[in-house]
């Protein structure tokens, strides 16, 4: 459930980041079409991000479909992506 949450909570910051470059809001989780919507707005977040997305894009249904939960979580990494986050959310919120 930490896995969703924090996957969560990344496509809120990069919605956020994406409506302040000028995106028009669309209902979306995929946290690779948000990158990809980042990128073509020359985001300098897209180093940042980019390998996060890769590795949290099935994060977010994990804990919503059965069946989809099935390796055990990297405690270690999940804090460190969570301080990473905290501070990427810093970064934005200073932004706006």
């Amino acid at each position: 459930m930490c896995q969703s949450k924090l996957s969560e909570v990344l496509a809120k910051a990069l919605k956020a980041e994406l409506i302040r470059l000028g995106w028009t809001l669309v209902k979306t989780h995929d946290l690779i079409r948000l990158a990809q919507e980042l990128e073509k707005f020359n985001s300098d977040l897209m180093e940042t991000i980019a390998p996060w997305c890769n590795e949290m894009v099935d994060w977010y249904f994990a804990d919503r479909y059965p069946g989809f939960d099935t390796e055990e979580a990297d405690w270690e990494m999940l804090r460190k992506r969570i301080d990473s986050i905290t501070q990427l959310v810093g970064t934005i919120k200073g932004r706006i």
